[in-house]
């Protein structure tokens, strides 16, 4: 594998989940949100720019029929920390009143953003709203959030990788790792 720290002062990136862990828990997601939905045709809804690998990923691993749509929110900046202000850069091309809407997240980490993506997207009558996350933080969440389909918990450090990045990098990582400056 090439190294993708080359060009950068970055002093290290440890590996906190490996991309065979990852494949294995969106299976494990997939077999459950396909066996949940079997009879109908959910709207998978990326919030971007993160979770577009995940749900990539993550549909694959579906045996049903879906469509994709897509948000962007923003509560981060070029920050490592939430700054608690929702921005919602792009809306939704469909509508989804009377749809099963599944949101799926790269991290929940505060969960200020998902917590007013939820209330914004319930106001639109969809005929349910749930949500898939591959990373959960623990001991940081501030806004009680319902994660249906939970990927893996992690600690509170700041991760990159696999969609998740820093300053727009390192997303193309094909785990999940731990930015050591």
């Amino acid at each position: 594998m090439p190294d993708r720290t080359e060009g950068t002062n970055l002093a290290s990136i440890s590996t906190l989940i490996s991309a065979e862990q990852i494949a294995q828990k969106l299976a494990e997601m997939g077999a459950a949100i396909s066996a949940d939905y079997r009879d109908r045709t959910p709207i998978l809804v990326g919030v971007l720019k993160g979770a577009f690998i995940v749900m990539a990923d993550l549909a694959r691993h579906l045996d049903i029929a879906v469509e994709f749509d897509f948000m962007a929110v923003s509560s981060y900046g070029a920050a490592t920390k939430s700054s608690g202000v929702v921005r919602i850069l792009k809306d939704l091309d469909q509508e989804i009143a009377g749809r099963d809407v599944l949101i799926v997240e790269d991290i929940v980490d505060s969960g200020l953003t998902l917590n007013y993506l939820l209330k914004s997207l319930a106001v639109r009558k969809p005929a349910s709203l749930e949500v898939a996350a591959l990373l959960i933080k623990e001991g940081v969440e501030r806004a009680p959030v319902e994660i249906r389909y939970p990927g893996f918990i992690i600690g509170p450090e700041f991760v990159i990788g696999y969609g998740l990045d820093y300053a727009e990098k390192y997303r193309n990582l094909p785990y999940v790792g731990v930015l050591h400056p």
